[in-house]
């Protein structure tokens, strides 16, 4: 899969440098939605089957409040990362978690550990 959209609080070059690798990486910036909301965003990444990376805490609360089963979300729980920290978090993170990816969940990705939570959420 390695389909994903960075979300605005992210930095842009960490989806050139996945693209480097092979994945197919977009910001925000990238496909004209700056400005989006959360739920546009969410809206395209699971239009795209693209997995949401995302700083913002909301991404989760809309997916529960909706009862929706796409698209999984990462919410990074880590500050200050640069893009090549960024990159080697999310290529650890398809490492670990792929099916659980694919299948749809909520990776909350903190410094010292990771917690799936499937979709829908409960």
């Amino acid at each position: 899969m390695r389909r994903i959209v960075l979300d605005q609080g992210l930095p842009a070059t960490a989806a050139m440098i996945l693209r480097d690798g092979g994945w197919d990486a977009v910001h925000v910036r990238e496909i004209a939605m700056s400005k989006a909301t959360d739920g546009e965003i969410l809206d395209y990444a699971a239009r795209e089957s693209r997995v949401a990376i995302t700083l913002d805490r909301d991404f989760p609360q809309i997916l529960a409040l909706t009862a929706a089963t796409r698209p999984s979300v990462v919410l990074i729980r880590r500050q200050r990362l640069r893009a090549p920290e960024l990159a080697l978090v999310i290529a650890s993170i398809w490492r670990d978690h792929e099916s659980a990816l694919e299948q749809g969940c909520v990776l909350k990705v903190g410094a010292r550990s990771t917690r799936v939570h499937r979709l829908p959420l409960r």
